[in-house]
């Protein structure tokens, strides 16, 4: 054999292992890249439903709580104070409630005179006397957005045993239809009585929860645990 025969063989036998062995290293940096770019395509996957997920999550949240202040509405209290007794109640229930007020006021309204129900000619005493006479006129007995309110409390004083004929009116000219109606009243002896239904009669609508007296110079911290405790 011929020494550049050799050296030819020599020659090609080394490049052939060169070629293997970048062949090798190609497969493997092949490999890896691919390794390395599934890698980074599931990262991102992960990360997009990562972000879909707390998106989700907002807007449910969101939705719950848009469904948690339509469900609570808004509240009203009603009332009729001959003498400043029921107002008390009455504002005392707003503020714990956050609810918006509403005073019934006579066209006609009544005096101390008219209200002294000892005796026989006052007012009041002939109200009673005729029912004819109880039907009380209201400056007004339209509620702005009336149908914004869901719950509405109605106050008033007791007088011979049923709500002061003042609070009629409103009752009767108004569609208590979806709403929640809690009647609570104020007197010195008086108990609630059938004042509440007799008005739920007038109305005709509405759901009409059993009320509440209060001794019209008790502290008016029950009141406010009063309709705190409605509804749990």
């Amino acid at each position: 054999m011929t020494k550049k025969r050799i050296i030819s063989m020599v020659l090609g036998v080394t490049m052939a292992i060169g070629l293997l062995t970048g062949c090798g290293a190609a497969g493997k940096q092949s490999e890896s890249d691919t390794k390395e770019t599934i890698n980074k395509t599931e990262n991102v996957k992960a990360t997009q439903s990562t972000e879909t997920n707390a998106a989700d999550k907002i807007k449910n949240t969101e939705s719950a709580q848009n469904t948690d202040t339509n469900a609570d509405g808004k509240t009203l209290v009603v009332y009729y104070s001959a003498q400043g007794h029921t107002v008390k109640f009455a504002d005392a229930i707003a503020e714990e409630l956050g609810a918006d007020t509403f005073e019934l006021v006579p066209v006609d309204e009544y005096t101390s005179e008219d209200l002294d129900w000892t005796k026989k000619n006052s007012r009041v005493t002939k109200e009673h006397d005729d029912v004819s006479l109880r039907n009380i006129a209201l400056k007004t007995t339209k509620v702005e957005n009336w149908e914004s309110y869901d719950t509405v409390y109605i106050g008033y004083p007791i007088w011979w045993g049923i709500a002061a004929w003042p609070v009629d009116d409103f009752v009767k000219n108004n569609d208590f239809t979806g709403k929640t109606v809690i009647p609570f009243a104020t007197s010195t002896s008086s108990g609630i009585g059938e004042s509440g239904e007799i008005l739920k009669g007038y109305a005709g609508t509405g759901n009409w929860l059993e009320g509440k007296r209060f001794q019209q110079d008790e502290n008016v911290a029950s009141a406010r645990k009063w309709a705190a405790s409605i509804g749990k």
